[in-house]
């Protein structure tokens, strides 16, 4: 991978931003994204946040190797921290982390989101916590996508300010991608049922205590809901 050709989970994120945009990319690493979307003429101008000195430091040197230095500004900050209002951001990107990191980011700096209009997240586990943070927030599910890469499975959760409505399943599936039933999307969803099935039977032969039979209801009830969702 490299800022020319990208893994194929970050050129589905890059594949969401409108032509135009002023992005921010957070938890740049190499700054591949930014690097990309400028070459591309997607994105008009980048920021590439950075929080680790060493990842920092290998952004700065692709930029500079890219001869984007004077369009893709990298600093070192915490997530959002990196947004300052006079780059006039309109579009954020965060890729590679689990969901609920996504969402603290978000909920950190919040002033930074005052003029972003869309947000492209690419969580590696727990795409849930961002649906919740989406509902509580007044962001909508634009678009989803389900991919598999190198054995990994990504989702892709496009949002933009908006209400939406969601349901149990929804808000853990994704109501798109739970419309699509992707070949990923139900190997996915089939190998977590099978998962809580072997912990269910762990559960059976432990000592029965209230906490256990909680647990045992909790997933008897998620498994019923996943089945429905996928059959």
């Amino acid at each position: 991978m490299n800022a020319q050709k990208l893994s194929k989970r970050l050129e589905t994120v890059a594949s969401f931003v409108p032509t135009g945009a002023v992005v921010a990319d957070i938890g740049s690493d190499h700054a591949y994204l930014p690097c990309y979307l400028v070459h591309k003429g997607i994105a008009a101008r980048a920021v590439a946040g950075e929080v680790v000195k060493g990842p920092y430091d290998s952004a700065v040197r692709q930029v500079r190797t890219e001869g984007l230095s004077e369009k893709i500004t990298v600093r070192l900050a915490d997530g959002l921290a990196a947004v300052e209002e006079a780059d006039g951001i309109t579009a954020i990107t965060i890729a590679g982390m689990g969901g609920p990191l996504i969402v603290s980011i978000l909920e950190k700096h919040p002033q930074a989101l005052k003029n972003v209009t869309r947000l492209i997240l690419q969580p590696n586990i727990h795409a849930k916590a961002i649906r919740e943070w989406a509902l509580e927030h007044g962001w909508a599910l634009q678009d989803e996508v389900i991919l598999q890469e190198d054995g990994k499975v990504y989702e892709v959760l496009v949002l933009q300010r908006g209400s939406m409505d969601l349901n149990e399943a929804q808000t853990l599936l994704g109501p798109k991608l739970m419309n699509t039933k992707s070949a990923v999307f139900v190997e996915k969803w089939s190998r977590e049922v099978a998962n809580w099935q072997r912990v269910q039977q762990a559960i059976s032969n432990a000592e029965q205590t209230d906490e256990n039979k909680a647990k045992f209801d909790e997933l008897t009830h998620l498994i019923a809901l996943v089945q429905g969702a996928i059959a």
